[in-house]
């Protein structure tokens, strides 16, 4: 509360009252250019909050869809690997053989690899090249001859491995010397 304030020489009392009972009013009383204003941020903030949000929301869908195409892609191919094994051994069949149907199936496998090659699908069949166990998988072993340096080398591919876009699909079953 207020001290009461002597009156001046020559000012009337009630004034000096009046003045002094209207001074905290007019503090309590707000600018309504500034309330809106400061509604007009809150709201401006939380606007750009939401549309943050929504942006993170898009692109985390964005992102899901993909991965769920990439591994359907990937699970089709891999259901594909035994269609591609079966014509391999086919042309391992008509190898000698020049016939039309021969020729045709060549093509075919090499038509149905291209476009899954395309898509991402790698072989994996070299022989000659050092054991890898992430990419091979051993079934066969012949002993190195003389001494050896205690690397393993793929000597025969027994079936042919496959990796979709990066990561293996199936290993590539080998025989290894070593």
């Amino acid at each position: 509360m207020a001290e009461p304030t002597v009156p001046e020489a020559g000012v009337d009392a009630s004034a000096v009252a009046d003045r002094e009972s209207s001074a905290p009013d007019e503090e309590v009383v707000e600018d309504p250019r500034s309330d809106a204003e400061r509604q007009r941020d809150e709201y401006l903030d939380a606007l750009q909050r939401l549309q943050a949000d929504f942006e993170n929301y898009r692109k985390r869908v964005a992102r899901t869809a993909e991965e769920a195409a990439a591994r359907a892609a990937g699970e089709l191919a891999g259901k594909l690997l035994p269609v591609l094994d079966a014509l391999d051994l086919a042309r391992a069949h008509f190898a000698d053989s020049s016939a039309d149907e021969a020729a045709a199936l060549t093509q075919s496998r090499a038509l149905l690899l291209d476009t899954l090659e395309k898509a991402g699908l790698e072989r994996v069949d070299a022989a000659g090249v050092e054991f890898d166990p992430t990419i091979h998988d051993a079934v066969a072993h012949v002993p190195a001859e003389g001494e050896g340096d205690g690397t393993h080398e793929v000597t025969e591919v027994l079936r042919a491995g496959y990796r979709w876009r990066g990561s293996v699909l199936r290993p590539a079953m080998v025989q290894v010397r070593g």
